[in-house]
């Protein structure tokens, strides 16, 4: 698909009409190669002098999606919305439907109908979903992430109390917080950290100066992380709930940058294949940039790194360097 043609009736196309919708047919993969494409060519549908009322996607021929499909697909879905475009999926192989319910997709694209054993099993067998990189399929990094998880746990236990007291020393209120991120494939899940900012914290959020650039959000001086919060910032101890994540499976202990749903709606296509892999407590990013990393281009250039050279030897290095980065007296997060 990488040359895709907008050919009207030309049965080599992939971009033809039946009756008054416009059918689009994908292709055999829908990885960064083709999804770049896939998206620009429905980008000039939606520019036409009169679009389409109706767009039809054609997964009939597709047995593979990687996470710049995802991309171009939520791309897709708001073009069609800005356009006044009704969008439809036909043609779906269970692959790639459990990758559509997965990611929430399937709620909001105009698709066949899902069964129960669809909507449920589907979810949890990751058998059905595409291997979209090595990590995915290693039971050996799994079984690491498990035992280290239980052990992160155990560490949690034995120090919750004292957390717990010195963040109710600083005006109460919740002792953990959670945000909503996007894991493998863009799977939304729930991120544990130790409260360390103030209660509004998310409300007040425009009140301060991001001094990143790109999709990430940072603030050097953030006023609204307290004094026990930023200890537990500089020591990462904020971050110790997220072994249940680990434990869960949502997270790995090794991995990308979990990105908000804020972040990703500023992505473009390719950047989507950071989420290739699950995201993890640490990772390149943790280990050589953390806090000084104020550049998006930076994080996509250490993900894809880490994708490139992952090995389970690989992983085992970077939790090592890990230590060492959270034992140095500058190495604190924002």
């Amino acid at each position: 698909m990488g040359n895709i043609q907008i050919i009207e009736n030309d049965p080599d196309s992939h971009v033809s009409h039946q009756g008054e919708a416009v059918v689009m047919a994908l292709p055999k993969e829908l990885t960064v190669v083709e999804a770049v494409p896939f998206r620009d060519a429905f980008r000039i549908i939606c520019e036409r002098v009169m679009p389409p009322q109706k767009v039809d996607l054609d997964f009939s021929n597709t047995s593979f999606m990687d996470s710049s499909g995802i991309g171009a697909l939520v791309s897709i879905l708001k073009m069609s919305k800005s356009a006044d475009i009704q969008l439809s999926v036909s043609g779906l192989c269970p692959q790639i439907r459990a990758v559509l319910v997965m990611t929430g997709l399937a709620r909001v694209l105009n698709i066949e109908p899902l069964d129960a054993t669809t909507s449920t099993s589907y979810s949890e067998d990751t058998a059905r979903f595409p291997i979209t990189h090595a990590s995915i399929r290693s039971g050996t990094k799994r079984v690491i992430d498990i035992v280290g998880a239980l052990a992160g746990m155990t560490i949690t236990a034995v120090l919750f109390i004292p957390i717990a007291v010195a963040i109710r020393s600083e005006g109460g209120g919740a002792l953990l917080f959670s945000q909503t991120r996007c894991g493998w494939m863009g799977r939304p899940f729930k991120l544990w950290k130790f409260r360390s900012m103030v209660l509004d914290a998310e409300a007040r959020k425009h009140e301060v100066k991001n001094d990143a650039k790109g999709a990430i959000f940072k603030a050097k001086n953030d006023p609204r992380i307290t004094k026990v919060g930023r200890f537990l910032r500089r020591t990462s101890l904020d971050e110790l709930p997220q072994f249940w994540n680990v434990l869960e499976g949502s997270m790995s202990l090794v991995g990308t940058r979990p990105p908000t749903r804020e972040e990703i709606e500023q992505y473009d296509v390719p950047e989507w294949r950071r989420l290739d892999v699950k995201p993890g407590i640490t990772g390149e990013w943790q280990v050589y940039g953390r806090s000084s990393i104020k550049e998006f281009e930076d994080i996509i250039r250490l993900d894809l790194r880490y994708q490139r050279n992952w090995s389970l030897a690989h992983d085992i290095k970077l939790l090592f360097k890990t230590l060492n980065v959270v034992f140095r007296k500058d190495s604190g997060a924002m």
